[in-house]
């Protein structure tokens, strides 16, 4: 696969106001950022019961507004073509007994797995569509939502796995991040700085790493990662891309698919974690950084 060569291709800037993203990491982080060096064992958090729950999504908002806490946990049974269904719980604990402690009903259905809480926001895919949308968990409502130009949907870039996985949304220690591809980049995943509020696009990179050839991908630190298998147990972190020197290079830390059908990953940065779900299984694995 191509992705193993080094790219030196600049970026795509789509607006006035790029972001300096390396500098923008320490900056925030007082230099503890790194790169990923390590990946643990899964542990099992709750399990779905239901056919529904196949595959999905659940998340921690890292950066959280009150009533919500680091603690609430939410999750999206994603199977089926009218899924519209968020679950609130007050812990992780709650949502390992199956007890929610409230269920939002979301005004338009969702596409597969790609959504993630932010800043007291779900954002999502809406069905059918190359948008991503922001739901406000207070208000209860829609308040942004934007197309992605040019971006594929509903199965003309997937994962590996399929499951209509072309738009895939992420949060790092620098905000939120948006993971697509395009006719233009003839398969090639590209990853997109997004506004949290209006979802405006602030900066685009053009990765060479062939989205349908990797089963997952997320970001930590300003820098992509891909997994190579969403079935083999022993997968690996195969591709890493740079947003700060746009240059991708091959790795091999080993990466564990538990019940091998993994169908989400992301990566909490406030926790340090890989959040995934594997085959009905809502699992964590613990994640080393090298210091930067």
């Amino acid at each position: 696969m191509a992705a193993a060569q080094k790219t030196s291709a600049s970026p795509t800037t789509t607006l006035e106001y790029p972001i300096h993203v390396g500098s923008q990491i320490h900056s925030q982080l007082g230099g503890c950022c790194g790169e990923l060096v390590w990946v643990g064992e899964p542990v099992v958090f709750g399990r779905a019961e239901s056919i529904a729950g196949k595959y999905g999504v659940w998340m921690k908002d890292p950066e959280p507004v009150p009533p919500f806490t680091r603690e609430t946990t939410w999750r999206v049974d994603a199977v089926g073509t009218e899924v519209r269904q968020l679950f609130q719980y007050e812990a992780a604990e709650q949502l390992a007994r199956g007890y929610p402690a409230k269920v939002h009903i979301l005004p338009r259905p969702l596409e597969s797995t790609g959504a993630v809480v932010y800043r007291g926001g779900l954002f999502f895919q809406p069905r059918r569509s190359r948008a991503v949308a922001r739901y406000d968990l207070r208000g209860e409502a829609v308040t942004a939502e934007r197309e992605i130009p040019g971006a594929g949907y509903h199965g003309q870039y997937p994962y590996s796995w399929g499951g209509y996985t072309d738009i895939d949304l992420a949060v790092d220690e620098t905000g939120l991040w948006v993971i697509y591809s395009t006719e233009k980049a003839r398969g090639a995943i590209v990853l997109s700085k997004l506004d949290p509020e209006t979802l405006e696009i602030r900066q685009t990179w053009e990765t060479n790493i062939r989205k349908r050839g990797v089963a997952n991908s997320f970001v930590i630190c300003g820098t992509l990662y891909t997994v190579s298998s969403y079935s083999a147990p022993n997968a690996t972190i195969n591709f890493a891309y740079d947003t700060a020197t746009s240059t991708s290079r091959a790795l091999s830390i080993p990466f564990e698919n538990r019940f091998r059908y993994l169908s989400m990953v992301d990566y909490n940065p406030a926790e340090r974690q890989l959040f995934a779900w594997d085959s009905f299984n809502m699992v964590t694995y613990p994640a080393c950084l090298s210091q930067a």
